[in-house]
């Protein structure tokens, strides 16, 4: 009979505590699976925003790459009239030239020509001579004539050239003003899409960027180009393994969000899958850097050797693309390449320009082939002034590379 009571207590005891723990360890169940689903929304709320970001970047890269070809029409057609202009001026240059040098050889004459147009006659009986000495001399003098007249006829033809061309000249302007008018608005037009955009990213510095940084910071140091893409390799590599070791440590203490942080950036550090990874075949694999002419072939002799590159003439003001879609290594002026831009494309290859007046490229970006990276020095046509030159160069691995075949067809 005693052990009943001690039974129905001890059922109260279990019954009436227990509903008055189960209150607050409900609260706290039910406090957790909000926090949990606060999380997840907050962490689909954040890819949303991401997966957003990147439909918008890439609706901006798409139009930076409209804009720069409508561009470059403008640009061939600006290039196109300075060619004519600078074929212009090298034609009257030399037809005055000639005009000089022809008056120069007849100035002597002068002198015989304007008393023979004067006194014939006179000039020829001035001197006494025989019968047979005077035909002699009206048959020099009747030669000599028809050279002085053949003479006279040649300069009058160089002189109507150097009209003709002065002429052309005056008629050609216009259209070369015309067309750098329209280069000049699309170019505003691209600037301003450009400044947009860059207003619109407003992206914190990942440390992904920050290593760039450094790893250019390294490629500065070195003497060559060779050396400054093995330093570039070297730097790029040492923070793919600190990123990694990183990860690995975060991943034993078990912090989760610090290691998947140091996984991103591993990732983002490794070899870009730019557009010529896993690249099949050359051929039209590069989009032309610029709009003008190919001046200098991979592999024409020069001062320092074989070239290693293209020399390309372009447009005056010409904007410079990316060759290639990858990630932005270098930036900056380097030794006596003046502005440098070097793109890592992925699969050990890397694009080089140099030559470039002002850079509308950030380390650590990642165009895409055909946005713009930079501008030409502006220059006027028909001047004897010397020309700026875009040079292209592709490496593998660091080793040069010919670019030609690799060129689209359009380029």
């Amino acid at each position: 009979m005693r052990r009943a009571p001690r039974n129905s207590l001890f059922v109260l005891l279990l019954l009436l505590p227990g509903a008055a723990w189960g209150q607050p360890a409900a609260r706290d169940v039910k406090a957790a699976e909000r926090a949990q689903a606060a999380e997840v929304a907050a962490q689909k709320d954040a890819a949303d925003r991401a997966a957003r970001a990147v439909a918008e970047e890439q609706r901006l890269g798409d139009e930076r790459i409209a804009a720069a070809e409508r561009l470059r029409a403008t640009e061939i057609a600006t290039a196109q009239a300075a060619a004519r202009m600078d074929a212009l001026s090298a034609q009257r240059r030399d037809a005055a030239t000639r005009l000089a040098k022809r008056a120069e050889a007849m100035q002597p004459l002068l002198p015989l020509i304007q008393r023979l147009a004067l006194y014939p006659a006179e000039t020829l009986l001035a001197v006494p001579a025989s019968p047979e000495d005077r035909l002699r001399g009206v048959l020099v003098l009747q030669g000599l004539a028809r050279q002085l007249e053949t003479e006279a006829e040649a300069l009058r033809q160089d002189q109507a050239a150097l009209e003709a061309t002065i002429a052309a000249e005056a008629a050609e302007a216009p259209k070369l003003a015309a067309a750098r008018a329209a280069q000049a608005e699309r170019a505003a037009a691209l600037d301003s899409l450009l400044t947009s955009t860059q207003a619109q990213r407003r992206r914190a510095e990942t440390e992904s960027e920050a290593a760039a940084r450094r790893a250019a910071a390294e490629a500065a140091r070195a003497d060559t180009l060779r050396a400054a893409l093995a330093a570039l390799e070297t730097q790029r590599k040492a923070e793919e393994a600190a990123a990694h070791e990183e990860a690995l440590r975060a991943e034993k203490q078990k912090h989760a969000a610090e290691a998947e942080a140091a996984r991103q950036r591993e990732a983002a550090l490794a070899r870009p899958s730019g557009s010529l990874s896993g690249a099949q075949q050359a051929r039209g694999q590069l989009t032309a850097p610029v709009s003008g002419t190919i001046t200098r072939a991979f592999g024409a002799p020069t001062e320092a050797g074989a070239a290693t590159g293209l020399a390309y003439q372009p447009a005056p003001g010409a904007r410079v693309v990316a060759p290639c879609g990858g990630r932005i290594a270098f930036a900056d002026k380097f030794r006596s390449y003046g502005q440098l831009v070097i793109i890592d494309c992925g699969g050990g290859y890397h694009a080089v320009l140099s030559g470039l007046d002002r850079l509308d490229a950030r380390i650590g970006q990642t165009p895409r082939a055909g946005e713009p990276v930079g501008v030409m020095a502006d220059w006027e046509p028909g001047s004897t002034a010397r020309r700026p030159v875009l040079y292209l160069e592709l490496r593998k691995d660091g080793l040069p590379v010919n670019p030609g075949p690799w060129l689209r067809a359009s380029g």
